[in-house]
This record gives structure tokens, sequence and C-alpha cells, in this order.
């Protein structure tokens, strides 16, 4: 029974060594699959030493179509950048639907809605610029000067007082906040056409040809029904534009040559002449300042803007100074926009003057010593505010700062 116990077992353990044989014999009768033929054309292909080359050439072809892709990308990048307000690709075809709300235009605005491309948004406008041909308006402002405003226009400043002679009278310092200025749109004059002489020669007295101001845009004449130009039919009182004009400043300063012993031509300016003086103080020939500020507080010495003297700063009742030795000539009111003025004659062919005074500390005939009060700074007459007008005359007015020690 043990016997036949055994063999039972023998007969079901496998047999390692069979096992292996079957298998084997399985795996030699099991058909291989069959290869396809691209496989086996590039198999051949590697058999024929081929296969590098390919390699390369496919490694390239890869390469050139990675390029392209990426050019495409960066293309349709920049497009989108060009034109932000496209239809946006994620939205249906066709009109989108009303949420309900009936489209209300903005009060003043009339702007149709057109079909068709749209383009991008403009953030800077260019606006053409051509030059003026009109006088324009201008209101003098707080702070403003006859220099700054003709620079805010380009223009020369003595066209700004040419154009304005019936507000400023030629005198920089009539310029007050609020007045209406003609800002010419060239340089130049603005002047009424008075007849009484051709038009030729009224044109000449100005540096200029009739032509000039007939052709002119801005004097708005129709060159057909005027005649000849040199005897032009023009309305009389017409203003008109001079362009590139000249003429000689209305003086309303002080006269020359008011001297001790001809003190009477200045009685034209006012009360302050004073009656012929004999002998008195003769001045050194050189100069202090007549304030105790040494700079200035208005307008320098320009004779573009008709100013002969020089705006010395300082605060209402400082002290004013004689510059030299010499006589007073007049002391007292002056018509012409000086208000309160003193005239020191020197006895050297030299004068020297001082004007807006707020008060006069001498009187005519008297003589003073070099640095000697006379006076004190104030903002009488045509003047905008405190300081010292100062002018130095020998046969013509002449610049102070050249007489002047260094500041």
């Amino acid at each position: 029974m043990m016997k036949n116990m055994q063999n039972n077992f023998k007969e079901d353990v496998p047999n390692p060594a069979e096992n292996g044989k079957k298998k084997e014999q399985a795996m030699t009768d099991t058909p291989l699959p069959q290869r396809g033929f691209l496989s086996r054309w590039m198999s051949g292909l590697v058999d024929m030493g081929l296969g590098e080359p390919l390699l390369r050439i496919g490694t390239n072809l890869l390469s050139i179509i990675a390029i392209g892709i990426v050019i495409a990308l960066v293309q349709g990048f920049f497009r989108q950048m060009e034109n932000p307000l496209s239809e946006n690709s994620g939205q249906a075809p066709g009109p989108a639907e009303s949420a309900g709300v009936d489209s209300i235009p903005a009060p003043g605005l009339n702007i149709p809605i057109l079909d068709g491309i749209s383009r991008s948004a403009q953030i800077h406008t260019n606006i053409p610029s051509r030059p003026r041909e009109e006088i324009s308006i201008y209101t003098v402002q707080d702070g403003d000067t006859v220099f700054g405003i003709a620079e805010k226009f380009g223009l020369e400043p003595e066209t700004v007082l040419w154009g304005n002679y019936e507000v400023l009278l030629d005198d920089p310092h009539s310029l007050r906040p609020g007045q209406e200025l003609n800002i010419l749109p060239v340089n130049g004059v603005y002047w009424q056409w008075l007849g009484g002489l051709t038009f030729g020669s009224w044109a000449e007295f100005y540096g200029v040809t009739a032509a000039d101001i007939i052709e002119f845009p801005g004097n708005n004449i129709d060159a057909k029904s005027i005649g000849d130009y040199e005897n032009a039919n023009i309305p009389v009182e017409t203003w008109l534009i001079i362009p590139n004009g000249e003429r000689d400043f209305v003086s309303w300063s002080a006269p020359l040559g008011v001297t001790r012993e001809n003190p009477a031509s200045a009685r034209v300016l006012g009360a302050g002449a004073c009656d012929p003086v004999n002998g008195g103080a003769v001045g050194y020939g050189y100069y202090v300042y007549p304030t105790n500020k040494h700079y200035l507080s208005g307008f320098d010495y320009s004779e573009k803007t008709n100013h002969y003297g020089i705006d010395l700063a300082g605060n209402e009742g400082e002290g004013v100074y004689a510059a030299d030795a010499g006589v007073i000539v007049y002391a007292g009111w002056n018509d012409y926009g000086y208000g309160n003025m003193i005239m020191i004659d020197h006895g050297n062919g030299f004068q020297s003057l001082y004007a807006h005074l707020n008060a006069l500390n001498v009187g005519c005939g008297q003589s003073v010593g070099q640095g000697e009060g006379i006076g004190a700074v104030g903002s009488t007459g045509r003047s905008s505010g405190p300081h010292l007008h100062f002018e130095l005359m020998a046969g013509a007015k002449v610049n102070p700062w050249d007489y002047l020690p260094p500041p």
C-alpha cells in the first residue's frame, strides 16, 4: 500500500526538466508575428548603412517644423496686440442678445455706430499747428511783464507795446492785471490809418511797403477793390496790422538836459519843476547805489521796451540816497507816470532821476552830498509795487549798470 502511495505521489509532482522541454517545444511551435512594411524598410536602410544620415535628416526636419510653429504663434500674438478691440474669438458669431436695456447716447454726442474694422484707440492727438493770422486778446494776469507776455506768444517785447499804445502808452509800467491786450499774430505794429498822406508813404514810415500791409491776410483787405497800392482806397480810421513794421516809442520819460541853469525844460513834466540855480555841489563822477538793496524788483534797462532805467528793490518807506553830489532841479509830482520824482544835476554833464517816491526830503535848488538821504521808496504814479525807478542821463539816457559798482 505504501508503495502505491509513493507511486501516486511521483506521478502528481511535476518534473522540472520535463516542463522545460514542454515550454521550449511550445515556443518553437508558435509562429513569430510578421513585422510591418515601415519596420522592414527602416531595417533595410539600417542594414545598408543609412541609419545615421536618416537620423540627422529627421532631427533637422523636426527643428524646422518647431521653428515654423513658434513663428506662427508669435505672429498671431502680435496681431492680437495690434487689434485689441477685435471680436472675441470665444464668442459665438452673430449679434449679441440685448440684456433688455435701451442704449442712451451721451448728452451732446451724436456718434454713429458703424460696422467695419475696429482700430486701436490713439492716446495722443496730433493737432496741426499753423501760424495765426488774426489778433488775439490776452487778459493781463498778476505777475505778468511785457517780456513774459511776449515770450508766451513768441513775439518781441516791443511788439506788445506797439500793439497796445492806447492801453500802455509805450510805458511797460502801465501794465496792470485785468487789462485786455492785443496780441499780434506777427512782430510789428498795430496802428490806425488816418489818411492825410499817400498810403505808400505811410507804410514807408514803418519800414515796410504798401503791399506788405494790404496783402497780409490778417487785415482782410480785398486787394482788387483798393486800386493802386500807393494810393490805396482804404477807409480812414481803419486799424491795420503792419507786419514787421517798426516805429519810435512815444516818450513818456523825463526830458534830457535838465540842468541847474535851465531847469525850466522840465516844466512840462509837472509841478515839481524848479527855477534856475547858480552854483551848488558838483559830483565826483562815480556813483553809489541809491537804495539799500542792490538788485531788481521790476524792469531792467531795456531799449526794446522803452524802459531807460532800472527798478531797484525796496520796501515802502526805505531810504533813497543821492547817487552822487549835485543840485536838486526837480522835486515833486510828475504827470507822466513817475509819481513823486526827484532829479539831481551833478554839474559834470550827468543827471540822475529817482521816481515813484513815497516821500521827498529835499526841495528845489538844494545841494546834496553823495549818499545823502533824499526821499523814501514808494509806489506812486504808474507803478505795480514799491520800488525805485532810477535813471542816469548824459546827453542821452545811459544804462545805470555801466556806472554803478558791482552789487
